[in-house]
């Protein structure tokens, strides 16, 4: 399949290189060039000329409306994957004649997130506790934190987008959120204008109450989630890819690039029943302005 990434930071790079194992003709849109795909300057440009089937958006979260329009502009007519969170606000996408938009949670293709989902099916689920931390200076070695998007609120940067992985997964798990209030800001000493700390308490149509909090300060990565039912505690580990039902452990072995690969294999081979819609990854962008408002006004949000 001919695919097209349109941007080649670190996450376009990796989307690229997946891609190319798995057999596609990748060509890329980037101002600094790809080493080993053909380069195009525009979306216009390339989609005249390579002729694409399939397209991952990489830009920043605060361009990534801009080039879906420029994809329908350029008559793309073909499979739209947008890295996460969707756009910057919860908004509706431009006209379009794409075969299908989704947004890559690819966090759903974990195996310990998907056994969860799993085991509780016909539980009766009480109460979550998430978590998610990890320090932002470490994530990408060689490049100075403040320059990244992450660091910047007006190119998508903060903790509720950045780490919007965890609200998708219980949001697809649990579904739906239903109301939600938030506390954090910019807390840290971290140079950066973009929030760093927020924990949110919502309720979702299967959970009555929920607890998830993301930061960027925690010098020990980790991601997880406690769920209690009427029957069972389940602890997740996304770090850990185990997945503890009353304390016997089921540890699943992942590469780094498993979740990403099962991801585009999902889209290339049609199978799409695990894939984030375009409507789930707006609703994860309402839940994320819903926090950001009871940040501002302390109120419980409703949908």
């Amino acid at each position: 399949m001919k695919t097209l990434v349109v941007g080649y930071g670190s996450i376009g790079a990796r989307h690229a290189r997946i891609l190319c194992q798995e057999g596609c003709e990748v060509a890329v849109v980037s101002r600094r060039g790809a080493p080993d795909a053909p380069t195009f300057g525009t979306v216009a440009e390339a989609v005249a000329e390579h002729n694409p089937e399939y397209a991952v958006i990489c830009t920043a979260t605060s361009e990534h409306f801009g080039t879906l329009e420029a994809l329908a502009a350029a008559a793309f007519e073909g499979t739209v994957l947008i890295e996460k969170p969707v756009f910057a606000s919860a908004r509706l996408a431009p006209q379009n004649n794409f075969g299908a938009v989704y947004v890559a949670y690819n966090l759903r293709f974990h195996p310990a997130v998907q056994a969860l989902r799993q085991r509780l099916e016909g539980e009766r689920v009480l109460a979550i506790q998430a978590y998610v931390g990890q320090y932002l200076p470490s994530w990408r070695p060689g490049r100075d934190y403040r320059e990244v998007y992450s660091a910047h609120r007006s190119l998508g940067g903060g903790v509720l987008r950045d780490l919007s992985h965890d609200l998708d997964y219980l949001n697809w798990i649990l579904g739906g959120w239903t109301k939600a209030t938030a506390i954090g800001g910019q807390l840290s000493s971290l140079e950066i204008d973009s929030d760093d700390v927020v924990t949110v308490t919502a309720a979702f149509e299967r959970c009555p109450v929920a607890s998830i909090h993301l930061n960027y300060v925690d010098r020990v990565t980790q991601r997880y989630a406690v769920v209690n039912t009427d029957a069972h505690t389940f602890t997740l580990s996304l770090t850990g890819s185990y997945l503890e039902i009353d304390g016997v452990r089921e540890t699943f072995n992942l590469a780094p690039d498993d979740t990403y690969i099962a991801q585009h294999r999902a889209i290339l081979s049609a199978t799409n029943s695990d894939l984030c819609t375009l409507g789930e990854g707006v609703d994860v962008m309402a839940l994320v302005e819903a926090a950001e408002t009871s940040m501002r006004n302390p109120i419980w949000v409703h949908k």
